[in-house]
């Protein structure tokens, strides 16, 4: 078993895009983060693919990590597949505010490792900013997860990407 110790002074920020969900009852003319969107449920193979990362997250997490997801319903079936107490924040729903989200969980001066579990393209823009990435997106695929790190150094400070997960590797 491997265990991803955070280094001193360092925060770790693990975006965990929900698993596969059905499609939107109204086909192409729904929109994100409308009611019907947001009662969308996971589908049978979404739901082992948040049952598979979930297995492998807890593994990895220390016990005071703390857990943050979208209020949709495929946001908060994947966290529950984890089987740690989290919290469900509105500036997570669809389409949410990148910034919003580092604010929420004080990246990069948080003191314990944060899992937001949360929608694309939100999460691909958080990856790309604190990567400070030339795209102001980056592609996360439904079920993966994106362990990023922030520490301090006397030369600085740097994020460095920890590992990036797929249901379909573990």
């Amino acid at each position: 078993m491997t265990v991803i110790a955070p280094e001193s002074r360092s925060m770790d920020l693990i975006l965990w895009r929900h698993a596969e969900a059905h499609e939107h009852p109204d086909g192409l003319a729904g929109k994100p983060g409308d009611a019907r969107d947001l009662l969308r449920r996971l589908t049978p193979r979404g739901e082992k693919q948040a049952a598979r990362m979930a297995a492998w997250l807890d593994r990895q997490l220390p016990d005071g990590a703390r857990i943050w997801s979208s209020p949709a319903s495929r946001c908060e079936q994947t966290a529950l597949a984890l089987g740690r107490k989290f919290k469900l924040r509105e500036a997570l729903l669809p389409e949410g505010d990148p910034l919003a989200l580092l604010e929420l969980v004080q990246w990069p001066h948080g003191k314990s490792p944060v899992v937001v579990v949360g929608h694309q393209p939100t999460l691909g823009r958080v990856v790309a900013r604190v990567l400070n990435l030339a795209e102001d997106d980056c592609s996360v695929k439904k079920g993966a997860v994106w362990w990023l790190r922030h520490r301090e150094r006397a030369s600085g400070s740097q994020t460095v990407v920890v590992t990036v997960q797929t249901p379909e590797l573990i």
